[in-house]
């Protein structure tokens, strides 16, 4: 590995961020194997519920965690009960939201994300970070050139774009390139997969809803394959072949987004080996 790409590394896993999803055990778990150092994002999942994820993510703020909840637009029903999150997160000192559309059918005013970011700019823009999402491959619904223009019409009302999973770095290299070219220049986080144990995902899977799950892999095309294969897979060779492209200053990329799949302590024991190999 040249020692460029390898001080890249250095400083992605150095910034990265743990998604979690908000089951009843993932507070003690980040507790007791996350520093408070580590930013952590609370998915918002159907099944259990927005305020699962509110809840989740005021414990661990009130723990010293710089928290990120997913806000999903079509889990908020209007503007009303948007400004009360609003003031409620606030309170928590929570200053950085993500916002998808969810997977949720719309049963509110807000039919994907940009009609939510709308009304956020227009109640004043009341968090200092904002992040929505990218699609580096295919959604199985949307054509790739209208998720690369709904990331240009997002970017007013955003301050970061946050990549879904992929496995492929050449696709990656594509992507970013292509969202630079089209003067999206918005920092991005690479989305990343911790090491993950086939038994504990299928018992995350369980655990989220059958609906969710499904919803999950129909959007992320061979990733169960390649997650449950004999000794998981961390993200570590994807990692030391994107390097060289997520190095570049045009990149723009400050950080990564791992998806623990709430296996939070050995994310955290995966980051930190890596981190002192790459120090030796």
């Amino acid at each position: 590995m040249r020692n460029k790409d390898a001080a890249t590394i250095r400083r992605l896993l150095g910034t990265a961020r743990y998604e979690v999803l908000p089951t009843r055990s993932i507070e003690e778990k980040v507790l007791a194997s996350v520093p408070t150092s580590v930013a952590v994002t609370v998915t918002a999942s159907p099944s259990m519920g927005l305020e699962r994820t509110l809840e989740t993510a005021e414990r661990l703020a009130k723990n010293g965690y710089s928290v990120v909840p997913h806000i999903a637009a079509r889990m908020v029903h209007g503007r009303p009960e948007l400004e009360e999150l609003v003031e409620r997160l606030r309170a928590s000192g929570i200053t950085n939201v993500f916002v998808p559309g969810g997977d949720a059918e719309a049963d509110g005013t807000y039919p994907d994300a940009l009609a939510m970011l709308e009304d956020l700019t227009a109640i004043g823009s009341p968090f200092a970070e904002v992040g929505v999402t990218g699609y580096p491959e295919s959604h199985p619904t949307i054509h790739d050139d209208l998720t690369v223009q709904s990331m240009w019409d997002k970017r007013k009302h955003a301050t970061y774009v946050v990549s879904n999973l992929t496995f492929d770095p050449a696709v990656i290299k594509d992507w970013v390139h292509r969202m630079r070219l089209r003067g999206i220049t918005l920092p991005l986080l690479i989305g990343v997969p911790g090491p993950v144990d086939r038994a504990k995902l299928l018992g995350m899977a369980t655990k989220i809803g059958v609906g969710d799950s499904t919803r999950f892999l129909s959007k992320q095309k061979g990733l169960m394959t390649r997650l449950v294969a004999p000794g998981g897979f961390t993200g570590e060779s994807f990692l030391t072949r994107v390097a060289p492209t997520v190095g570049e200053p045009e990149a723009r990329v400050t950080g990564l987004h791992v998806y623990t799949f709430n296996q939070v302590a050995e994310t955290e024991a995966w980051r930190q080996d890596w981190l002192t190999r790459l120090t030796e």
